[in-house]
């Protein structure tokens, strides 16, 4: 099969020894881990929407004083997945398209990669104003139960056929777009469910360990 898109999960796919960098921000801006674990249940059990949960994270984060270097102080303690480049890049040159659907941030992003290295990212983002503070958000419709959408949507966009797609994650929220996709790889997983549904299931840290199956 020539696949064409290959989208990615960014937590602990692409990014190393991490499994949401929400709590990487919480923990470096002192916000009690009980308390983040409260919020994530009420949303888990449907108390909150996914913008009312994300909203609070801000207002924790606004609390703390958070600046813009911060979070990329934060976010400089983490490292790329081993292969990461390598493989994205043999993709590129392979003339693939590279997608990103995240629930984690658009700083990682931003820290990790050249613009030009995702020809289409969803992801949460964060915005600052002149004084490097937090001035505004907007939220991903695309975490969760709602990967698989961004999968379709790029896919009728290119104009490509599903069956062209592969998906690439490892936590339960990447179920449904590793269902959707004409290839679905678990990587690093967390979650049973995932492996569950995955056409393939990668345990080795490596990330060129996918190229096997797409080149």
């Amino acid at each position: 099969m020539n696949y064409k898109l290959i989208f990615f999960d960014l937590d602990g796919t692409i990014i190393d020894d991490i499994e949401f960098i929400w709590y990487v921000l919480h923990d470096h801006f002192g916000v009690s881990r009980d308390l983040v674990k409260k919020w994530h249940k009420k949303f888990d059990e449907g108390e909150i929407t996914y913008e009312e949960w994300f909203n609070e994270d801000v207002k924790w984060w606004k609390k703390a004083g958070a600046k813009k270097k911060d979070f990329f102080d934060a976010v400089k303690k983490l490292k790329l997945m081993h292969g990461a480049l390598e493989t994205l890049n043999t993709l590129k040159d392979k003339g693939c398209k590279l997608i990103i659907v995240s629930g984690s941030l658009n700083i990682v992003v931003e820290y990790f990669f050249d613009k030009d290295m995702f020809d289409y990212v969803f992801i949460n983002e964060l915005e600052f104003g002149f004084d490097d503070e937090i001035s505004g958000y907007k939220v991903t419709k695309h975490d969760f139960h709602h990967k698989a959408t961004a999968v379709r949507q790029v896919a009728e966009k290119e104009g490509i056929d599903l069956s062209e797609c592969v998906f690439v994650g490892d936590n339960y929220n990447d179920k449904q777009a590793v269902e959707t996709a004409g290839l679905g790889i678990s990587f690093n997983s967390h979650s049973k469910e995932l492996d569950e549904v995955a056409d393939v299931k990668i345990k080795k840290k490596d990330l060129r360990e996918i190229l096997r199956y797409l080149l």
